[in-house]
């Protein structure tokens, strides 16, 4: 297959990103996609793409783009195909032992800022860190506080502190199953903030996932049996009873399906004020209560 012959325009190679990703994506989403690649290749955001579509790629970004297109087909993740993702502003390196950071998860982030910018000096911690998107986007918009960040994932602490270095922020990163923190975080350290994007997706949902999902991203870090869904909710939960300061927060990104479910369940363990907050597609995404009184 020749992606880019020598008179192929940006155009052309559109047209041709349409035509060989069609069986798997919808034609936006074969957009986007271009549009990333192109970026990648030629600095050019989408709003910029009308400049050069008239254009040939040069010899060397046409080969990029064939070897990025072959990938793509494969089902493989543009975000893993590149080798990194956008995220509130910032650039994270991401592998397949890490979550690709996805759109949901910033609103996430929003929402913690916009509830502790104008505070000072707080002890944050991201349980389930992953590329650690969650606290360097946090600390870049307010490196006044501290922040800490636990994964299970050897290797993708690996990433995460690539980013927090890349992204010039200090994070103190904990290699922790937190299934078991009662014995492994012996500190007595207390948090202002504690956060999470557990796993939450149950096996019974497989089936309306993208294969690009599936195949390609860590299975530990998405799905919970289908018996104990609040698994990872339940046991946060604990932590955070036992190490949230009397005027700290906790949050949650969630399973939309179980929201109710997950705001009950810490309803239950004595925290106030649990409210349920939808994302910009309407779904129940995030949660925010109260440390226990």
């Amino acid at each position: 297959m020749y992606v880019c012959r020598m008179n192929n325009t940006w155009q052309e190679i559109a047209e041709l990103f349409q035509k060989e990703l069609k069986e798997l994506y919808p034609s936006a989403e074969i957009n986007e996609l271009f549009s990333l690649t192109v970026e990648h290749l030629c600095g050019k955001r989408s709003n910029q793409l009308h400049l050069i579509k008239h254009e040939q790629p040069t010899p060397k970004a046409s080969a990029e783009t064939e070897h990025i297109l072959a990938q793509l087909k494969t089902g493989r993740p543009i975000q893993h195909v590149l080798g990194y993702a956008h995220f509130y502003g910032h650039i994270f390196e991401v592998s397949e032992h890490t979550l690709i950071p996805r759109p949901e998860t910033e609103e996430l982030v929003h929402l913690i800022r916009q509830d502790s910018k104008s505070k000072q000096a707080l002890n944050c911690i991201d349980i389930g860190t992953g590329t650690g998107c969650i606290p360097i986007s946090l600390a870049k918009c307010m490196p006044q506080h501290q922040y800490w960040a636990i994964d299970i994932s050897k290797e993708a602490l690996e990433v995460a502190k690539r980013n927090a270095q890349k992204n010039e922020v200090d994070i103190q990163f904990i290699q922790m199953d937190i299934l078991e923190w009662d014995l492994a975080f012996a500190s007595d350290l207390k948090f202002d903030i504690i956060v999470s994007n557990p796993p939450y997706i149950t096996t019974l949902e497989k089936a309306d996932m993208h294969q690009n999902v599936l195949a390609f991203e860590p299975h530990s870090a998405l799905f919970v049996e289908d018996s104990a869904p609040l698994l990872f909710y339940d046991y946060i939960g604990d932590f955070a009873k036992e190490h949230l300061t009397p005027e700290g927060h906790l949050y949650f990104e969630i399973n939309q399906y179980l929201a109710d479910e997950t705001a009950e369940l810490l309803s239950k363990k004595g925290f106030n004020n649990v409210q349920i907050f939808n994302d910009i597609n309407g779904a129940k995404r995030m949660i925010r209560a109260n440390a226990p009184s």
